[in-house]
């Protein structure tokens, strides 16, 4: 089965040799996503709150590029350079997901791009028609 590529405007362009996001077999592979504003390219000011909530909304992006929305996310993988910011990062993350619960995982890390505080990527269902 072919790879559909996704892409948007709505979130910052790949800054490698990357997708933003990949379909494969109905399911759409988010690449990580840090706190870049798509329109500025730079990183948002603030901290692991604000950074949590941009991370997301680039994703939101994208999912909703590939015809899908934060419901049908299967799973998610949270980056984050300093465990203390947990609690922040886990107060907007559910804002953002409400009741769907996915399965996630948190690993700390020593660094991300750009000097983020968190990067976060997705795994969700799609369907086949966009």
């Amino acid at each position: 089965m072919p790879l559909e590529f996704v892409s948007t405007a709505r979130a910052p362009k790949a800054i490698g040799p990357y997708s933003q996001a990949v379909i494969s077999n109905g399911f759409l592979f988010t690449a990580g996503q840090v706190a870049l504003d798509p329109a500025k390219g730079e990183l948002v000011s603030g901290g692991i709150a604000e950074q949590t909530t941009r991370a997301l909304e680039n994703l939101r992006a994208i999912v909703t590029q590939a015809g899908a929305d934060f419901s049908q996310v299967i799973k998610t993988t949270v980056f984050l350079v300093d465990m203390a910011d947990f609690t922040a990062m886990n107060e907007v993350y559910e804002r953002a997901f409400g009741t769907h619960r996915p399965a996630r995982s948190t690993v700390a890390v020593a660094a991300l791009p750009r000097g983020a505080k968190v990067e976060i990527e997705v795994i969700a269902s799609v369907s086949g028609e966009r």
